[in-house]
């Protein structure tokens, strides 16, 4: 895509304007950022994904057995039923993974990379409904999809930031209200980390929050070093070869320091690892559950595509690719493939296609290593047969 191009959902600001004044800076009301938008998915067929088992939800009632109660899902049938008439919400996650029309709205984000993008989470309240001012430590953008909610931003906050105690859900103990908005159906709001934020329901409506991923650096630290400590033998240690003689055997002296810094930047610095590890860690599934496999070989698999089957994305699964050194590697739900470079273009197709059939793959079928990295990922279950 053009990056310079002006955007209909960035209120005519090109991507490149919209990363370089907002992202991650400040907030962006857009009026209208999908027309006319009508939501795919209905409040009854939302309460039905809170039923389901899989499916990840909770309800947030402002006052309930305890203020601010928060139950969690899955919901019986008659759970709806039960609630008031005003100040409740239910938040339902992932609903891209079950609901492939609320995937598509994940086309409208092209602009930025996908394999930041975490989730569509939607919320449906009652009149009054909210979950209070908080924020998040990630960046969101807020669509309208039914009805009308009032945002009100405030005060940027940080992990000191003070919170309402004893609450099974972070509520902010002061708000500094700075702007409100009243949004309707298309309308977005953008939000950079941090931000204090409230939406209340004006009345009933429907909110897509679409959040991105953002590892702590305490979760690259642990996580990357765990895996890097797969690679490293045993007979790999801190060394002190050619130090001289100390005035106090007691002191750590500086030049220690030195050595082990020098020992932590020799491996941490590894590209090719920091890499793998990094792309199976922004691929790993929300729900690796959902990701089943399939029994086949070679044959099998060749003769259903030659028999006009398409396969598709598995919708739990996140895939993407990179450049390794002189090699390119795919990242799908979690593993990596090391492949050689003329696989490029299948590669791009891979994670970007809407499906994948004897037609647009004809080509890469008489390849021996394309048919291997295909019929590994039907049997990983990242791609599966669309009539599965």
């Amino acid at each position: 895509m053009n990056p310079d191009a002006p955007l209909q959902l960035l209120g005519g600001l090109s991507a490149r304007e919209f990363l370089r004044d907002y992202w991650q800076k400040k907030p962006l009301l857009v009026r209208q950022a999908i027309p006319a938008f009508e939501s795919p998915i209905s409040p009854d067929e939302l309460a039905g994904l809170a039923l389901e088992e899989e499916v990840e939800s909770r309800l947030v009632i402002e006052h309930g057995e305890t203020p601010w109660e928060v139950r969690r899902g899955p919901f019986a049938e008659d759970a709806f039923s039960q609630l008031p008439e005003r100040e409740w919400t239910l938040l339902v996650q992932a609903v891209d993974q079950f609901v492939p029309e609320v995937a598509e709205l994940l086309e409208e984000f092209k602009f930025l990379p996908k394999w930041r993008i975490d989730d569509v989470m939607i919320s449906f309240a009652a009149p009054g409904g909210g979950v209070g001012p908080h924020y998040d430590n990630y960046d969101v953008f807020l669509l309208q999809g039914h009805g009308r909610r009032r945002w009100q931003i405030g005060q940027m906050c940080d992990s000191q930031s003070p919170l309402l105690p004893d609450l099974d859900m972070k509520i902010l103990a002061q708000f500094d209200q700075t702007e409100e908005w009243v949004l309707e159906p298309g309308d977005m709001l953008y939000l950079p980390p941090l931000l204090a934020h409230s939406g209340t329901a004006e009345d009933d409506c429907m909110t897509y929050s679409v959040g991105f991923r953002a590892p702590s650096a305490a979760e690259v630290l642990t996580h990357f070093t765990d895996f890097l400590g797969q690679f490293l033998p045993d007979e790999t240690r801190y060394s002190d070869a050619g130090t001289v003689p100390v005035s106090d055997p007691n002191e750590i002296q500086r030049d220690a320091l030195d050595r082990l810094k020098a020992l932590l930047a020799e491996h941490m610095s590894d590209e090719r690892l920091l890499m793998t590890w990094f792309g199976q860690f922004m691929t790993e599934p929300r729900y690796p559950e959902l990701i089943a496999g399939i029994e086949i070989d070679e044959d099998g698999f060749l003769d259903q595509l030659e028999d006009g089957a398409v396969m598709i994305r598995n919708p739990s699964a996140r895939m993407a690719w990179s450049e390794v050194g002189e090699d390119l590697v795919l990242f799908a739900s979690g593993q990596s493939r090391v492949v050689s470079a003329g696989l490029r273009e299948l590669l791009k197709m891979i994670c970007s296609a809407d499906a994948l059939h004897l037609e647009n793959l004809g080509p890469w079928l008489a390849n021996d290593e394309a048919r291997t990295l295909l019929l590994e990922l039907a049997k990983q279950g990242s791609v599966e047969f669309a009539d599965e």
